[in-house]
């Protein structure tokens, strides 16, 4: 892979140096800093030196953010870009700030010439409208998007995609993208084996729980599904379920995980007591388990579920 490294030029914002060091180890790029007392300009210029003279393929500059109406802030932005001559800059927007993202992005281009767009906290089509807002005003293209403060949560931005969430047609392209990068095929054989067979037991219901919260958060998971996403806006989805439902099957015996059948009266309050739920609780787990294992029987047989059926008979 590439050689890259990270220049820490916000002093500005408390603790923004450490986080970047921590983030920077996570993604395996080395990071140049000099603390906060030494000015951005300087830091930036040495940082670039340091990075030529050591051979890295590429350098990002990572400096703090500014509103528009701060030129003190924009002056010191035009500083360091004509003191680097960057081969490419990037307006980082929050999404959140709605149109206040437009005049952001208008200013910045004034002091340097920018190349394009990354969206922050794009997790809400509703969010989509600051996309739409701050290409039309500046022309310039949306490269990235960020649904999280996860590496995997950073992606590339895909237009097409994004227009659809909007339109509630879902966004199965970016769907499935994540499914292959958490699933290898010999492991989908496996599952294919087991369904066929009938074979599907509670443990591999778990395994499948915990691939499918490496994928993401729920909700926008859910919300990437074609025809599902109006329906699923007001729907809240409690990430603890997954930690209370994995309480439950743990607290089975291995008999019981692979025949949930045998599951009755004693053995419900039992495993209630153990998983510190209710019977309640169980009975609902066990019929949220016959309902994943009908739809995936059916992807296995080549047919398409109605989810959104299956979501109203799992509330």
């Amino acid at each position: 892979g590439s050689s890259v490294a990270v220049a820490a030029c916000d002093i500005y914002r408390p603790a923004a140096v450490d986080q970047l060091i921590k983030v920077g180890s996570q993604a395996g790029a080395e990071v140049y800093e000099q603390g906060t007392d030494r000015d951005p300009v300087r830091i930036a210029a040495w940082a670039r030196d340091r990075a030529q003279s050591e051979g890295k393929d590429a350098l990002i500059i990572d400096t703090s953010g500014r509103l528009h109406v701060d030129q003190e802030m924009m002056a010191e932005l035009a500083q360091i870009n004509k003191a680097v001559r960057p081969h490419d800059v990037l307006l980082v927007v929050d999404a959140m700030t709605g149109q206040d993202a437009v005049a952001v992005a208008e200013q910045f281009a004034e002091v340097a010439d920018f190349d394009g767009v990354v969206l922050t906290k794009l997790d809400g089509d509703a969010r989509g409208g600051a996309a739409l807002s701050v290409k039309a005003i500046t022309g310039k293209p949306i490269l990235f998007a960020s649904t999280g403060e996860k590496l995997d949560q950073f992606e590339r931005f895909h237009p097409d995609r994004m227009s659809q969430r909007i339109l509630g047609m879902g966004d199965m392209m970016t769907l499935i993208e994540k499914a292959q990068g958490a699933y290898d095929e010999e492991q989908a054989a496996d599952l294919e084996r087991k369904l066929r067979k009938q074979e599907f037991g509670l443990d591999d219901f778990l395994d499948q729980m915990r691939q499918v919260r490496r994928l993401g958060p729920l909700q926008s998971l859910l919300g990437m599904i074609p025809g599902m996403g109006k329906e699923l806006r007001n729907v809240q989805v409690d990430e603890r379920e997954f930690d209370r439902l994995q309480a439950i099957i743990l607290s089975m015996t291995p008999q019981e995980r692979r025949h949930p059948e045998l599951i009755k009266g004693s053995r419900r309050l039992r495993i209630a007591r153990g998983s510190g739920t209710n019977v309640q609780a169980v009975k609902q787990l066990i019929k949220q388990f016959e309902q994943m294992r009908k739809v995936m029987r059916q992807v296995a047989q080549g047919r398409m579920p109605d989810l959104g059926a299956l979501m109203r008979q799992a509330r």
